[in-house]
């Protein structure tokens, strides 16, 4: 039945996301099987990437299948400069996690990127 629902979903144009990709329920089968758009790469493996060569082959692997398959990749628990460098490294080309922010309000959403985008002005003017 949920994978009708997904189905249908994305013939109505709604995006799909496995999430925390790597651990718990998540399968390789999903990947051929739903139509999924996009794997968000668990926290676990991210953290520690730049420190544990088996994670980094992980998320590098992660990164590979997803870009083979047709998917954005996500990384989650991006929490400093170096492992956004590593991540950044693989390939994947979305990260988020505290480095960039900490979970907020909607209503604050358009407060943080009117600050990020004048951050980035600031930087190209200099």
């Amino acid at each position: 039945r949920a994978a009708l629902v997904l189905q249908d979903l994305h013939r109505a144009g709604i995006r799909i996301s496995i999430d925390d990709f790597g651990t718990g329920q998540t399968s390789l089968s999903y990947l051929s099987a739903l139509p999924i758009d996009e794997i968000k790469i668990d926290l676990s493996f991210i953290s520690d990437m730049t420190v544990s060569v088996g994670h980094h082959a992980i998320v590098r692997s992660i990164v590979d299948l997803g870009h083979n398959l047709g998917l954005h990749v996500v990384g989650e628990g991006v929490e400093s400069d170096e492992i956004a460098s590593a991540l950044t490294a693989t390939g994947c080309e979305v990260a988020q996690g505290y480095l960039y922010a900490r979970p907020m309000p909607a209503e604050g959403l358009s407060d943080w990127i009117a600050f990020r985008e004048a951050a980035i002005e600031g930087l190209a003017v200099e």
